[in-house]
């Protein structure tokens, strides 16, 4: 199997898981009329104070394990977010499989800089 198509697949697993996730957290969101506390007129209104900051990852886990809808919706977005930063990562060990040094250290780069921009600025940041 090529790299490229291995990449490629990376990419398309983590769409696909994602979607999934989300798909399911919808349905337990019309399934129970809410989730998490809030009913559903309180996630669709439009001037909705629900936001993802509200959620904590550390609290994802007991919220899946508790089919909460949002919480699927959440993890899926984190899929979903997570999905190019693999593909960045898996870019680097191809690269290292290729011998093309250059590419290694300018794409552990961008992984790095992909890393800092989704857990260190936030949390500078105050959200």
């Amino acid at each position: 199997m090529d790299m490229n198509d291995a990449i490629a697949y990376v990419l398309r697993a983590g769409v696909i898981l994602s979607l999934i996730l989300i798909i399911i957290g919808a349905l337990l969101l019309f399934a129970n009329n809410g989730s998490s506390g809030f009913s559903m007129n309180e996630i669709t209104n439009v001037n909705t104070k629900i936001n993802s900051s509200i959620f904590s990852l550390q609290d994802l886990e007991s919220g899946i394990l508790a089919y909460q809808g949002l919480d699927f919706i959440l993890l899926g977005m984190v899929v979903l977010i997570a999905t190019p930063a693999t593909r960045v990562l898996s870019s680097v060990f191809a690269f290292i499989y290729e011998k093309n040094w250059i590419y290694v250290v300018i794409t552990l780069i961008v992984f790095i800089n992909l890393m800092v921009a989704v857990l260190v600025v936030p949390g500078m940041l105050g959200h």
